[in-house]
């Protein structure tokens, strides 16, 4: 498990240089979910009423706080880097949503009351996080008694996480760690929270596109590249990634699961 203070100086340094580009990325990334529709799979999964009140953890450029806000009474998002918050910022005043706050804060350490939400979410953030099983019992501790927790991350096949690992370390440095998808229900088990859910999920993405959010050492991006064009070519699939060449641009395909709780 890497240091708490290491790991969140290696996040602040990535998510500084990504900001542009990674907002740019999810708003414009083709997402899919296996077997149905392109739709926002938290929003689906929780089906929100008009007087709860959500904490996003690790909330990013803020496309899901903004896009969840119109539907329930108020939304707090956190994240650890203020270059992203100012972009959430943007995005919400751009979206003309009022009733959405934003707070900078480790999610180890979140800045709420005990059981002031009925809906604490995070996305695509727990692969960043220096211990993720604490970052849920944060977000246990900020969820209402009865109220739903949701988890949506990266989980690679486990035969396949330790190469999918090394590559996507490689490619952000602020990369930590994946958990399959039994790891991530186990720590919602630990913790004594009720499984409602479990969704395995997909997201295509052309190469480039994460590439383009993706800040390592000089020459590092050329290694990547030719990583994963030689799984391409040769079918291998050693990432986890279903590597392959479509439309004359490399494709990849991330496997997630969303796992929701009751507290």
């Amino acid at each position: 498990m890497p240091d708490l203070a290491d790991q969140n100086a290696r996040v602040l340094d990535q998510f500084r240089q990504q900001a542009e580009a990674y907002a740019a990325l999810v708003n414009t990334a083709p997402s899919s979910a296996r077997g149905g529709p392109a739709i926002d799979p938290l929003i689906e999964a929780l089906a929100p009423a008009p007087t709860d009140r959500v904490l996003d953890v690790g909330c990013g450029s803020g496309q899901f706080a903004v896009s969840i806000a119109p539907r329930v009474a108020e939304v707090v998002g956190v994240d650890l880097t203020p270059e992203m918050l100012d972009k959430a910022r943007a995005h919400q005043s751009q979206a003309g949503v009022a009733n959405v706050a934003w707070r900078q804060a480790d999610s180890t350490a979140l800045p709420v009351a005990d059981g002031s939400f009925e809906i604490v979410t995070s996305r695509s953030m727990f692969h960043h996080a220096a211990d993720p099983a604490a970052t849920l019992a944060e977000m246990r501790r900020a969820c209402a008694p009865g109220g739903r927790i949701a988890v949506l991350d990266l989980t690679p096949a486990p035969d396949k996480a330790p190469a999918f690992d090394a590559l996507e370390l490689l490619r952000d440095p602020s990369h930590a760690r994946t958990l399959t998808a039994e790891e991530l229900r186990a720590l919602g088990a630990e913790l004594g929270l009720e499984e409602l859910d479990v969704r395995p999920r997909a997201t295509d993405l052309p190469l480039e596109m994460t590439l383009a959010t993706s800040f390592p050492g000089p020459g590092v991006l050329e290694r990547v590249r030719a990583l994963y064009a030689r799984d391409a070519a040769s079918g291998a699939d050693i990432f986890g990634l279903k590597a392959r060449v479509q439309d004359g641009q490399i494709w990849v395909t991330y496997p997630m699961t969303l796992v929701v709780w009751r507290r």
